[in-house]
């Protein structure tokens, strides 16, 4: 779970200075997938000082950056390692570096080859010639699942204080503990978590609307009628039932809101004005929810 690699120069199999420069970022997983593809092969891979961010978001920030590779490239001391002057750098870096400058300021030249690491060894073998096929980035389902996992152990991290409370104050009835109320309102709360964490990211293409937080709540809102229609509410309860439903609708827009930075549908100033219209919103209706929960719970008409 140590997402840092120190930043410098590694060496892939037993490269000579006649060997390729790659360069990526010091996010663990990045460094991995790219010392992966290059299994087998001698390469030089040069790592840049992201502070563990992957290359497309440390390229919108900057550390992924022009600086930050000429800074590298003097301090590894690489032109005294490698016989050429051409370095190899993701096509998601382009947005921080300006090649330009790196080789008026270093002498080396930036060649921006492919999207996805594993493309580097046909791409090698090819004489370095970029396809369109390399240049393109899907994101099919197969892709959006696999980035779920670590969504959902995310959420139900940070939910840890909400479930001890449902647990307490849900199974609190007039005749005392009931574990079975206790019970369906903890399913409630993490079916709204995976509709968030899981069924949107999954379905992402089909949801209603290019906003992700509008995407999830129409997950949560599906989820709370099943969760209902299952027998989860108290029929009778009027302000508890339209309580979860809220409740449940907030918590599945949030969660789908943060997977916009799993995506590359979004940009970092769509994702920051979608963030100032939707996160009001989210809290008002979590807010009240929350409210109107306590209300149907401890003091029903």
């Amino acid at each position: 779970m140590s997402y840092l690699v120190p930043p410098g120069l590694y060496a892939v199999g037993e490269p000579s200075p006649g060997d390729p420069v790659v360069v990526t970022a010091n996010y663990k997983m990045s460094y991995d997938i790219v010392r992966r593809a290059l299994a087998g092969r001698n390469a030089w891979l040069l790592v840049l000082e992201t502070y563990g961010i992957n290359v497309w978001c440390a390229a919108g920030k900057g550390t992924f950056g022009t600086g930050e590779l000429v800074r590298r490239i003097v301090a590894t001391r690489l032109g005294e390692v490698v016989s050429h002057r051409h370095l190899l750098l993701p096509i998601l870096g382009a947005a921080g570096v300006r090649a330009v400058e790196v080789r008026g300021r270093t002498g080396f030249t930036v060649r921006f080859a492919t999207i996805r690491a594993a493309d580097l060894p046909v791409y090698l073998d090819n004489g370095m010639v970029t396809t369109a096929a390399m240049r393109e980035l899907s994101f099919t389902a197969a892709e959006r699942l696999v980035l779920t996992p670590i969504e959902i152990v995310a959420a139900l991290k940070g939910s840890i204080p909400i479930l001890l409370v449902l647990v307490l104050l849900g199974g609190m009835t007039a005749e005392g503990f009931s574990a079975a109320s206790a019970g369906r309102l903890l399913l409630g709360y993490l079916g709204a978590v995976l509709a968030g964490a899981l069924v949107t990211p999954l379905l992402l293409p089909w949801l209603p609307t290019r906003s992700f937080a509008v995407k999830g709540a129409c997950a949560g809102i599906v989820w709370a009628l099943l969760w209902r229609v299952l027998g989860g509410a108290d029929h009778n309860a009027a302000a508890t039932t339209a309580a979860v439903f809220l409740v449940f609708t907030a918590v599945a827009a949030f969660l789908a809101l943060t997977f916009t930075g799993s995506t590359p549908y979004t940009s970092r100033s769509g994702v920051k004005k979608e963030m100032r219209l939707a996160l009001p919103v989210i809290a008002m209706t979590l807010l009240l929810g929350t409210v109107l929960w306590v209300v149907g719970r401890f003091f029903p008409a």
